[in-house]
């Protein structure tokens, strides 16, 4: 093969390309087993290629050379987290609700490199974007161009017009053609099932990993009460269809009992938020294994005075009313034993309080719950359960050292600045607040010599 017929280099195609991960070798380590609730003393961890190549009680012999040997000194190794609602292109730097979503499309791309880093400097490796995140911004993570955790996008949001995705205000009238498209950065809007089969096989087509639909009113969204019931059973079941034949599944925005049955009826595997799901319909949903995923810190925090203005009056009053609900609607759910995940649904500035909904559900509910919700129910939501979640041979070296037990106070997550020690993913430490441990996520500087 000539010079001229020999393939361009990987690394000088994308010039951000990465050398394989750097292998650690961990010792005097207490492992999190999130899966079985215990601590697995004493333990030597290596990780190769990025992946968690063993777990084992005693240090290999003779000892490998090539690995960086860290002695975690009786501190804590936990799988990396994963919030399972987040809305990336809702960017910091505006003083109010109205601007989240509604910014202008450079403003916000410019900005979720920012935010994802700040997510993965929490601790969390992973997280599912319901509704603004495209596929270039999972690509870009992927590749390394920028540090964040693996993201998992639904691409937009599906809304009927006047639903909670639609974000024009009662003043705004449609436009001439009306149809599927998107009027933000979060939703795309479709009515009658020709336009909602179109939305999901878009989305799809777009790389979307699941698709999110709006089942219900919400607190964001200007002209819906939160007791309207979103999409024709028609509608839904023609999403529900199409996503299955793409090998996914839709979750819906859901609030009320009626909504969250409507949804679930039709076909739909998820609910988001789920404020006033009741015992009976609770119990439907664990039959079904349907998933849920509370975000009470979201309401806690617009409700907080630290935000106080943050929302329009209109979203306030429905805030209140979500609000209030929640932790009871956590408690049926816990009993009832649906399985749910971690959420926070943090807009703008607010998502500087991502972990603290570890706090919140600690009013109800027991660490070893809490911390699988965050770690191996949304990995096995979104088909990721050999693979993320745990810290297992096997399975990508997402990992967290901390200095304290998360078994017996998962509310450690809140003060990252205290108990995170270090956050690796995929086998990188990608930040570090301990001396013992170096970052090495930094992209190489390429040289081309002639």
């Amino acid at each position: 093969m000539s010079n001229v017929d020999a393939p361009i280099p990987g690394s000088d195609i994308k010039p951000w390309t990465r050398p394989e991960p750097q292998g650690y070798l961990f010792k005097n380590a207490n492992v999190v087993d999130v899966k079985h609730g215990k601590i697995i003393e004493n333990s030597v961890v290596i990780t190769r290629g990025g992946k968690i190549q063993s777990i084992s009680p005693s240090l290999p012999e003779p000892l490998p050379n090539d690995l960086v040997i860290v002695n975690i000194e009786g501190r804590f190794l936990c799988p990396g987290l994963f919030d399972a609602h987040v809305h990336l292109c809702a960017v910091p730097g505006f003083s109010d609700l109205s601007k989240a979503f509604g910014n202008p499309n450079d403003v916000h791309l410019l900005r979720q490199p920012y935010t994802a880093a700040q997510m993965l400097h929490r601790g969390f490796t992973s997280i599912r974007d319901c509704g603004g995140a495209q596929l270039a911004l999972k690509e870009a993570i992927e590749e390394g161009v920028f540090p964040g955790p693996r993201v998992f996008i639904s691409g937009h949001a599906l809304s009927q017009f006047g639903g909670h995705g639609d974000l024009r205000s009662a003043h705004e009238q449609t436009g001439c053609c009306g149809g599927t498209h998107s009027n933000n950065h979060l939703g795309r809007m479709c009515n009658g099932v020709p336009e909602c089969m179109a939305a999901v096989r878009e989305e799809i087509r777009c790389g979307a990993d699941f698709i999110k639909i709006m089942g219900s009113g919400g607190v964001a969204s200007p002209t819906d009460r939160l007791e309207h019931l979103q999409f024709t059973d028609s509608e839904i079941q023609a999403m529900v269809e199409c996503a299955n034949n793409a090998g996914t599944f839709v979750t819906a925005h859901a609030y009320t009992v009626k909504a969250i049955r409507h949804c679930i009826d039709n076909g739909v595997k998820g609910i988001e938020h789920g404020n006033f799901v009741d015992a009976p319909t609770a119990k439907i949903m664990a039959h079904k294994g349907v998933y849920l995923t509370p975000t009470l810190i979201a309401y806690a925090q617009m409700a907080s005075e630290r935000w106080k203005g943050y929302l329009p009056p209109e979203s306030q009053a429905k805030n209140s009313q979500v609000l209030k609900s929640g932790l009871e609607a956590l408690k049926v759910a816990s009993e009832a034993g649906v399985t749910m995940c971690y959420g926070s649904d943090l807009l703008g500035p607010l998502g500087s309080a991502q972990t603290h909904e570890f706090a919140l559900r600690s009013q109800v509910l027991k660490p070893l719950e809490i911390l699988r919700s965050a770690t191996i129910n949304p990995a096995k939501m979104m088909g990721w359960q050999d693979a993320i979640g745990q810290i297992k041979e096997g399975f990508h070296a997402d990992i967290i050292v901390l200095n304290e037990n998360p078994l017996k106070d998962v509310t450690i997550f809140d003060r990252p600045e205290d108990h995170v020690l270090a956050v690796m993913k995929d086998g990188r430490v990608c930040k570090s607040r301990w001396a013992s441990l170096a970052e090495d996520c930094e992209i190489p500087v390429r040289v081309q010599y002639n």
